[in-house]
């Protein structure tokens, strides 16, 4: 029986319901909590290791799995790349997305401190980052196109939410994806060989702007399990 590794928390509310439906396909689901290092040994025994965490130990199980040949949903490369929140706009403005201006010095404008990495956070003073991009947005809402590939063909999935208070998004509803938008965003998870991905656009003054990529994407409020579950499947001997 295939083993499927997954760095994740069993309760986490989407890959907690695509590890089920992985288990009644008749996979076997190993959870590996995140935060916690990863043994060799843990590894060596799947078929295929998932990561939903943007972790120092999740960086060093991906290295390790994809130099042992053990497939990887998403792995080191694509996942420490578009992490780099440089390499990722420079990624987007490369399939045609148009991006905010960024300064490595605080501008005479609206903008927003950014850390260089992801797993970084925010900021510790709102003030001061890493770098400086051009905030562009003019209503606290964001357009969330997910991307996911089954091993045939990538779907799309894309979402409007709102930022709150909390720092926590709110899904406000299911948007219609537009074309012009998926044909990049599939370009990107092609040029970086990842199996999924979530691109974060915004609106100014009827311009889109790809602002953000994230590379562990939790698909909350996609509804796209089955697809997760397909993709992930694919990797294996079982889902092959």
């Amino acid at each position: 029986m295939d083993c499927i590794g997954f760095i994740c928390e069993p309760e986490h509310p989407v890959f907690g319901a695509v590890a089920e439906r992985l288990s009644a396909r008749g996979f076997d689901i190993q959870f590996l909590r995140p935060g916690n290092p990863v043994a060799k040994a843990d590894i060596d025994d799947l078929a295929a290791l998932v990561n939903t965490t943007l972790r120092p130990e999740s960086f060093s199980a991906l290295w390790y799995a994809d130099r042992t040949g053990i497939e990887t949903w998403n792995g080191f490369l694509p996942t420490t790349a578009l992490a780099c929140r440089l390499v990722a706009l420079h990624g987007l403005e490369q399939v045609g997305c148009q991006v905010p201006t960024v300064w490595f010095e605080k501008p005479n404008c609206d903008y927003i401190a950014r850390t260089r990495y992801s797993w970084d956070g925010v900021p510790a003073d709102s003030d001061e980052g890493d770098f400086y991009q051009a905030c562009v947005r003019e209503e606290p809402v964001e357009y969330k196109y997910f991307a996911v590939n089954d091993g045939r063909e990538t779907h799309l999935r894309a979402i409007q939410v709102r930022s709150e208070v909390s720092g926590l998004d709110c899904v406000i509803n299911e948007e219609t994806v537009e074309v012009t938008l998926a044909a990049r965003v599939r370009e990107l998870l092609d040029r970086f060989g990842a199996r999924a991905l979530c691109v974060e656009f915004v609106e100014s003054e009827s311009e889109v702007y790809a602002q953000a990529v994230d590379p562990v994407p939790g698909f909350t409020g996609t509804g796209m399990e089955r697809r997760v579950a397909d993709s992930i499947a694919s990797l294996t001997t079982i889902g092959a």
